[in-house]
């Protein structure tokens, strides 16, 4: 069969373009946050174990650690994907996909390594109580065996987004959140005659919901005849020049997302020293901006993939209006999501079975992170644009420089001053604003028009 049976690789600039390519990946990034936050559910509403809720805060960032390092690779793969689709070049996509599940798997054995060796030393230096030290450390050397499947499972959305089938998303993340709620609930609180393996069971659940999707999705490639057009899986010979093809705009992109949330996890380890409320209430606050946020998220990566495919059509002048476009859409839905968020702040905090201490001490954080929601609306959009140009270096720089700034700015706020977290929360504001000011320069510079990747 000739490639001429199948869509076009290359893409509009129209807003009917944008929404059929964002949509469907917001939907894919919101489900792995869905299972954050429905682990969190079931924790809070736990009442076996009083910590689980709170410690699942600082698990669930250094999960997030490495989910960020796949994420990279993910948005790497996706640019360079993306570019030999603009350039119709079909051949050259499966065999970057080949080579990304390479580096994949052995950025999952590192993972691994690192959470056995290294974390529970590290951890000991901060974290003060022993109880919580102890159940973070159980937790994750259960946790982190899903890397293996999760690295492989977010290629997927380089493939399929970077081809423009991003409604093929939908199958692997429904089954992974079915899995997760089901599995959650059996194995936290041991039902039909499971044991009760309590905070455990959401390590254990999380790590076979996401061999699930993993599993699903391949199903759903080879079944919809993908596999066959770009040759996926026909060759796994190492390819040097692939790899380095991959690795050149990845390797920027892995640190830079990597150190964003390394940032994070050092704030959740502060917040440790604030007390069980101060972690419950940040952690409510992360699950905030993983739900919240998926649609910036999709919109960041929509940006990524048509930006790029424009620029491998040879398009750059429609790039700007573009880029409007994808603003729009992604500010006005934050928008209404933030109102939504500011009327009705119980109703959402409700969710997790706290009490009306937990409440109020939320509420005022939950305004902050709400304006610091509409900010990474637009931050997040102009970054991507730099990295559609295939320039990583720069992306990464502008990370460093934010994320330095970010760590500074709480370390004196939340550990040195001790001041409320409301204030220590205030540190995202500081972190977008740093994000978007270079980002905007760098795109208004012009420099990115003639970049080769």
């Amino acid at each position: 069969m000739s490639d001429t049976t199948y869509p076009s690789l290359q893409l509009s600039n129209s807003r009917r373009q944008i929404l059929r390519m964002a949509l469907p990946i917001s939907l894919a990034i919101l489900i792995p946050q869905l299972n954050f936050v429905i682990n969190n559910i079931f924790l809070g509403h736990y009442l076996n174990d009083s910590l689980a809720f709170a410690v699942a805060g600082i698990t669930g960032v250094y999960y997030l650690i490495f989910a960020a390092i796949g994420y990279g690779l993910n948005n790497g793969l996706q640019t360079l994907i993306a570019r030999r689709a603009g350039e119709d070049r079909p051949e050259e996509i499966g065999k970057l996909f080949n080579q990304g599940v390479w580096i994949g798997l052995g950025l999952a054995l590192a993972g691994i390594v690192i959470t056995f060796g290294l974390t529970p030393y590290l951890f000991r230096l901060i974290i003060q109580d022993q109880a919580v030290l102890q159940k973070a450390i159980a937790f994750l050397q259960i946790r982190i065996w899903g890397l293996v499947f999760l690295y492989i499972y977010q290629l997927r959305n380089a493939l399929l987004v970077g081809t423009n089938q991003s409604r093929y998303l939908v199958a692997g993340t429904l089954a992974e959140t079915g899995a997760n709620v089901l599995l959650d609930y059996v194995l936290i609180y041991g039902v039909a005659g499971f044991p009760e393996l309590g905070f455990k069971g959401a390590a254990y659940a999380s790590v076979i919901a996401e061999f699930i999707g993993m599993f699903v999705i391949y199903l759903v490639i080879r079944q919809k005849g993908i596999a066959s057009r770009f040759q996926l899986f026909a060759s796994w010979s190492y390819s040097p020049a692939h790899i380095k093809s991959i690795l050149s705009v990845s390797a920027p992109l892995m640190f830079q997302h990597a150190i964003s949330i390394i940032s994070f996890q050092y704030f959740f380890l502060l917040m440790e020293h604030h007390g069980a409320m101060a972690l419950k209430v940040s952690n409510i606050m992360r699950n905030t901006f993983g739900v919240f946020g998926c649609l910036s998220w999709a919109f960041a990566s929509t940006t990524n993939a048509m930006v790029s495919n424009l620029i491998g059509q040879g398009k750059q002048e429609e790039v700007p209006s573009l880029l409007k476009k994808i603003m729009q859409l992604s500010s006005g839905s934050i928008f209404l999501a933030a109102i939504l968020l500011n009327i009705f702040p119980e109703a959402f905090l409700s969710l997790f079975g706290q009490n009306t201490v937990f409440t109020n001490s939320a509420i005022p954080v939950l305004r902050i992170v709400t304006i610091a929601l509409l900010m990474m609306s637009i931050s997040t959009i102009m970054l991507n644009m730099v990295t559609a140009s295939g320039n990583t270096r720069i992306t990464f720089y502008i990370e460093v420089a934010a994320v330095a700034l970010y760590c500074l700015y709480i370390y004196v706020v939340s550990e040195i001053l001790f001041l409320p977290i409301t204030i220590s929360w205030m540190s995202e504001w500081l972190y977008w604003i740093c994000l978007f000011i270079p980002s905007f320069l760098y795109v208004r510079s012009g420099r990115w028009k003639n970049k080769k990747i």
